[in-house]
């Protein structure tokens, strides 16, 4: 199913539409964790823009939720526009969201493959391509997957690391973690004992890319964001002697062979 098919207003009004994909330019998870704590948030987030990017009287606002998945989060009319002399917004809007569709906001995920930079869309140019992929129950909210289920880029863990759920879910457990470089298929495994355990060290990586380990401190911090991707191994109490996870990490090497083909110096 489409979605101008649940949403039959914005198939009547394409040409007046322009599409957001709402994304952090940063921190692509940005708009959603905005949205998920008040959605006027994301409002004031999506009036203030550089350009002038709602030239038309109607904004179908989409916020990134994972890999070619969106969720919907209204129907604004965009009203007016001012230029802002002071601030890293050029261009401040004046919008307010519509009745239409307002039981979907945040429960409608829209499948739509955006293999290109561009976030503000003439509506007509897409309307086929949005695909109505699930309307849930209640609005989304960011889960944590389950430790064996992790695998995320660097990109999405910076937006994922400081949510409720995976805060609670990483500082409470000790672990052996792997790094994999995407281009090259390298990997580094790594182990978290410290405080704050699993969350503490990866908001290592996620503040310089390199965690202080050194052969990763050979690689450029844009090309970690770019190419390398985290998983856990395995998981353990936080009560459980730092001798044993060091000992787990030790055998994950071995087994990896992540000291003679991947990033692990010793």
């Amino acid at each position: 199913m489409k979605v101008k098919d649940i949403l039959p207003f914005i198939k009547e009004n394409e040409l007046d539409f322009k599409v957001h994909c709402g994304r952090g330019t940063t921190d692509a998870f940005l708009p959603l964790r905005l949205f998920l704590q008040d959605q006027s948030k994301f409002k004031i987030w999506q009036e203030e823009q550089t350009q002038k990017n709602f030239q038309r009287k109607y904004i179908l606002s989409l916020i990134y939720w994972q890999k070619d998945e969106w969720i919907f989060a209204g129907i604004y009319e965009s009203l007016s526009v001012k230029e802002t002399p002071k601030g890293p917004s050029k261009y401040r809007y004046n919008t307010r969201l519509v009745d239409v569709g307002i039981d979907l906001i945040g429960k409608l995920i829209i499948g739509f493959k955006k293999e290109f930079r561009a976030t503000y869309l003439r509506l007509e140019n897409y309307i086929d391509e949005l695909e109505v992929l699930e309307i849930t129950r209640d609005v989304c909210k960011t889960v944590f997957p389950g430790y064996d289920k992790v695998n995320v880029s660097w990109e999405e863990l910076s937006g994922l690391i400081d949510t409720d759920a995976w805060k609670t879910a990483l500082a409470n457990q000790k672990g052996v973690y792997l790094i994999t470089d995407s281009i090259n298929g390298k990997q580094y495994v790594g182990s978290a004992t410290g405080e704050n355990m699993i969350w503490g060290r990866w908001k290592d990586y996620i503040a310089n890319g390199n965690g202080g380990n050194v052969e990763l401190k050979k690689l450029s911090f844009e090309y970690i964001q770019k190419n390398f991707r985290y998983s856990i191994l395995e998981i353990f109490k936080s009560t459980t002697d730092d001798a044993t996870i060091l000992e787990r990490e030790s055998w994950w090497k071995k087994v990896l062979m992540t000291v003679e083909y991947g990033y692990n110096g010793s």
